[in-house]
């Protein structure tokens, strides 16, 4: 009876965000390359033939360019209720960023790093350890609320050229 109840709460304190399959459409999600900048980096967002969606690319440092991201906007969710955001995924043993916006309008994003390892792996995300920054520079404001978002995206700035490939499986609140 004990191990039910338990069951019963982690099932009610999950809520899955995105599942990825073969038909899926991308249709709410944007690259956003260092072009906006005048940098050369090219990424791009697809499902592949496995059915999960994939971040490649390449970034470059040419004409003061670094980074690519591809980004996700989606109508007011409430957060409040979750402490955490678990990501499915397989990297390329590099680091990348996860990012979120409370609002799609706000300037500055809440943001944390992670490492790949090469290999299928769950990242775990404290969404109150996520802090603030603006063009790649932390700010003066308090961590992530979680009351709410309205955007999440995945970022690669490593301050050197390099080709990259994220596969993302699932992401969840927890």
């Amino acid at each position: 009876m004990h191990s039910i109840l338990i069951y019963f709460f982690v099932m009610i304190n999950t809520l899955p965000l995105i599942n990825f399959t073969k038909q899926s459409t991308l249709s709410d999600w944007n690259v956003v390359n260092d072009g906006v900048m005048g940098g050369r980096s090219q990424g791009e967002f697809y499902i592949n033939q496995e059915g999960h969606a994939t971040f490649t690319g390449f970034v470059s440092l040419e004409n003061s360019g670094g980074f690519t991201s591809v980004r996700h906007r989606f109508q007011t969710l409430k957060t409040n209720t979750y402490d955490k955001i678990n990501i499915r995924l397989k990297g390329d043993g590099n680091r990348y960023q996860f990012r979120t916006k409370t609002f799609q309008s706000d300037r500055h994003a809440y943001i944390t790093y992670f490492e790949t390892t090469g290999e299928w792996q769950t990242i775990e995300i404290s969404l109150h350890a996520m802090y603030p920054t603006f063009r790649g520079q932390k700010i003066n404001l308090p961590n992530f609320a979680g009351e709410q978002m309205e955007e999440i995206a995945f970022l690669i700035a490593n301050k050197k050229a390099q080709n990259f490939r994220l596969e993302i499986d699932s992401i969840e609140l927890q």
